[in-house]
């Protein structure tokens, strides 16, 4: 799957969101958790680009914090020529219309008061997509573009299953035609065969609307089929970004050469050695000096604890933070 080369649609630079953290009874501050830390890219129109890395690494921050449901402390988020941090809160929620999510958990993220009719509807009439009287038909017809029954309307969401549940959340997020959706870990909580139907209707919906995805996940097996590009994310950074088929085929840093290890195989025949990265995933409260993943690295040099890597380009869009690959574009192979 290749995006048409064009202006982006989103332009993320040195992104940076922090949690304080609070102690006492006069909650006075006395540390920070650095959530994101510095993190760019760029999204072209109909480009779906996947975040992954292990639980705690900053990615649904990263998703919330672009579409400003949480507001960062510094970068920029360029959308549509608009810089989203800047905006007032009437400019943003014209703004909302044409940028939507899905979120991971399909049932506490719809109203349990609400019918799939007024989950759906209600936004459309808000932004003055179409009339009350024309809102029925609409949802009838979103519900059958994401496979459910229209006689559905007025069922509550307790009344489906999960799967059922995160496609009312599909059609509630494309109801007023965004140009862009971040999908939150949108199939982690599913069942395998439920999982495979949803990325299916993503990448169905994804052509017939001309979608951007932000896609969030920690499964690599789902990602790459879904992804145009890969950014791979350690404590609040983007340590390599690539095209899906590169990033699988020809992983530089040493990170995601672990994390691609653990990915099963079908055929016995390709099984590859498992890269087990020794300790934990440090707190993001007090990272490591230097690189940060320098911790569980297992090619570490000393340098790397001391100074934060600068971004290689490797070519073909590839690019890695990380020390080895400073003078040279020859893959470092670990666990070998």
């Amino acid at each position: 799957m290749n995006a048409i080369a064009s202006e982006p649609l989103l332009k993320v630079r040195e992104l940076k969101k922090g949690f304080p953290v609070t102690k006492g009874i006069f909650r006075r501050q006395v540390g920070l958790v650095k959530a994101v830390d510095g993190v760019s890219f760029d999204l072209l129109p109909g480009e779906t680009i996947s975040l992954v890395g292990e639980s705690g690494c900053g990615k649904t921050t990263t998703g919330r914090a672009i579409l400003q449901l949480i507001k960062p402390n510094s970068g920029e988020v360029q959308f549509r020529g608009k810089d989203l941090t800047k905006l007032d809160a009437n400019e943003l929620r014209e703004m909302r219309r044409h940028m939507q999510i899905i979120f991971q958990d399909p049932f506490s993220s719809l109203n349990p008061r609400q019918t799939v009719g007024e989950i759906i509807g209600g936004p459309m009439i808000l932004h003055g997509i179409c009339e009350a009287g024309e809102v029925d038909d609409q949802v009838r017809d979103l519900l059958l573009k994401v496979g459910l029954q229209p006689s559905y309307i007025s069922r509550y969401p307790h009344e489906f299953s999960g799967g059922q549940r995160q496609r009312i959340g599909i059609a509630r997020a494309i109801a007023l035609r965004p140009d862009f959706i971040v999908c939150d870990e949108a199939v982690s909580a599913l069942d395998v065969s439920v999982q495979a139907q949803i990325i299916n209707l993503l990448l169905d919906l994804k052509d017939e609307f001309g979608l951007s995805y932000l896609f969030i996940a920690h499964d690599l097996s789902v990602v790459r089929h879904i992804s145009d590009r890969i950014a791979v994310m350690y404590l609040g950074r983007i340590v390599e970004f690539a095209e899906s088929d590169a990033l699988f085929e020809k992983p530089f840093h040493p990170y995601t050469q672990a994390l691609l290890s653990a990915v099963p195989h079908a055929n016995p025949a390709k099984r590859k050695k498992r890269i087990i990265l020794p300790g934990d995933v440090p707190s993001p409260i007090n990272p490591p000096s230097g690189c940060h993943f320098h911790t569980r690295c297992p090619v570490a040099e000393p340098r790397c604890r001391t100074e934060s890597p600068e971004v290689h380009d490797l070519g073909n869009g590839h690019r890695v933070q990380c020390h080895l690959y400073e003078n040279n574009t020859e893959l470092v192979q670990i666990g070998q």
